[in-house]
C-alpha cells in the first residue's frame, strides 16, 4: 500500500509493523528519516547485534537480500534488513519472489533513493497489498518555505516570512541541508526568543541580510537604482558566495513570475498567490513591479536575462569578469 510519512511514522510508533518498506524517490530525506526511525527503536540494543544487518546495493544482490530475509530472528521478535542504495540492485524486480510472500518476523527495508520502480511489474503489485510502498518527490522551491516553517513548528520555533525565503533561496530544495542549517539555528537561538531572524542567519550562516538575491530583486522591482548597484557591488566584490548564475536565475524566476502576473485578470491577492505559488506577503512586490515594468519590458528583461546567462558560460562573452556582466546586467533592466 502506499503510505504517507507521517503514517508510517506514527504506525512504527505503535509497533505497528509491516514486512517490506519499499522507500523510493528523488527527496532522500524522508527516505532517511523512516529508516532510521526503524534502525534505532524496533530492537532494543542486545537484540541488533544478531538481528539487525546493512546491506548495501553496490555490495550485494538481490538473491543474497532474499536468502537473509527469509531467516528467522534469534531470541527477538523480529529481524530488521536495511538495503541502502539499493538504485544499484541489478534486477531488482526480482525482489518480487519475497515480497510476494514475506516472512512476517523480517522488516526489509528497502532505500531507493532518487528513482522509482517500474509500477507495472509484480514487485509493485506485491508492495501494494504485501508491504508499505512510500514515494517521496523533490518539493517544487516555491514549496520549500512553507516546508520550513512546518518543520520549525514542530520544534515550538517561528521564522520570519522573509528569512524562510532567504534560506531558500541560498540552499535550494535539499531538505536534509535545509534540516541540518535549521537545527544549527535552534541551538543558537537567544533564550526566551524561538524566532529565527534574518539577523540569526546573517550571524550563523554568512549568508548577508542586506546584500542578497532576494534584496536585489526587490530593489530592481522597486527600481531602487542606488540600492540595486549597491548591492551588485558587493557581488562583484565577494564573487565566490554570490554565484552569477545563481543570482541570474533568481532574476529569471522572478521576472517569469512578474510576466504570469501581467497576464492575470484576477489580481487580488489570493488569486496572484496562487498562480504564482508564492506567500501572499510577498504579493506587494509584484504589484509594485508590475507598476514600474510593463509587459514589453517584462518581455525584454526575460530576453536579457537569457543571453547574459550564456554570456556568463562563456558562449558569445569573451570573459568579462562575472561581476562587470552584473553591472552591465542591472544597468539593461533598470534603463
Amino acid at each position: 500500500m502506499s503510505s504517507s510519512c507521517d503514517s508510517i511514522l506514527a504506525d512504527l510508533r505503535k509497533k505497528i509493523y509491516r514486512p517490506v518498506y519499499f522507500l523510493a524517490g528523488d527527496e532522500p530525506f524522508y527516505i532517511d528519516l523512516i529508516s532510521k526511525f526503524i534502525e534505532e527503536n524496533v530492537l532494543d540494543k542486545a537484540e541488533r547485534d544478531f538481528n539487525q544487518i546493512i546491506l548495501y546495493g553496490d555490495d550485494t544482490t538481490v538473491p543474497g537480500i532474499i536468502e537473509v530475509s527469509r531467516r528467522f530472528p534469534m531470541m527477538a521478535t523480529h529481524q530488521v534488513i536495511i538495503v541502502r542504495e539499493a538504485q544499484s540492485l541489478k534486477k531488482i524486480e526480482e525482489l518480487a519472489i519475497y515480497t510476494e510472500n514475506p516472512l512476517s518476523s523480517t522488516i526489509l527495508v528497502i532505500n531507493y533513493k532518487y528513482k522509482t520502480p517500474d509500477k507495472r511489474t509484480k514487485l509493485y503489485k506485491s508492495l501494494e497489498t504485501k508491504g508499505v510502498y512510500f514515494e517521496s518527490p523533490r518539493l517544487r522551491d516555491y514549496q520549500v518555505p512553507p516546508w520550513i516553517k512546518e518543520y520549525l513548528m514542530a520544534k515550538g520555533v517561528g521564522i520570519e516570512t522573509d528569512a524562510g525565503a532567504l534560506l531558500t533561496e541560498y540552499l535550494g530544495t535539499d531538505l536534509g541541508k535545509i534540516a541540518n542549517e535549521l537545527d544549527k539555528l535552534i541551538i543558537s537561538l537567544p533564550a526566551g526568543k524561538p524566532v529565527i531572524t534574518m539577523g540569526l542567519i546573517e550571524r550563523n550562516i554568512g549568508i548577508s541580510k542586506d546584500f542578497n538575491n532576494f534584496e536585489l530583486q526587490k530593489a530592481l522591482g522597486e527600481k531602487n537604482i542606488e540600492r540595486a548597484n549597491r548591492i551588485i557591488r558587493y557581488f562583484a566584490d565577494n564573487p565566490k558566495d554570490n554565484p552569477v548564475t545563481l543570482t541570474i536565475s533568481s532574476l529569471f524566476s522572478f521576472f517569469s513570475k512578474l510576466l504570469i502576473f501581467h497576464s492575470l485578470a484576477d489580481k487580488s491577492k489570493n488569486s496572484v498567490a496562487s498562480a504564482l505559488k508564492i506567500n501572499p506577503y510577498f504579493v506587494r512586490e509584484y504589484e509594485t513591479a508590475a507598476r514600474n515594468y510593463n509587459l514589453s519590458k517584462v518581455v525584454s528583461v526575460i530576453g536579457l536575462l537569457r543571453t547574459f546567462d550564456m554570456r556568463s558560460k562563456g558562449v558569445g562573452d569573451a570573459g568579462t569578469p562575472s561581476g562587470d556582466l552584473l553591472k552591465e546586467l542591472v544597468f539593461s533592466i533598470l534603463h
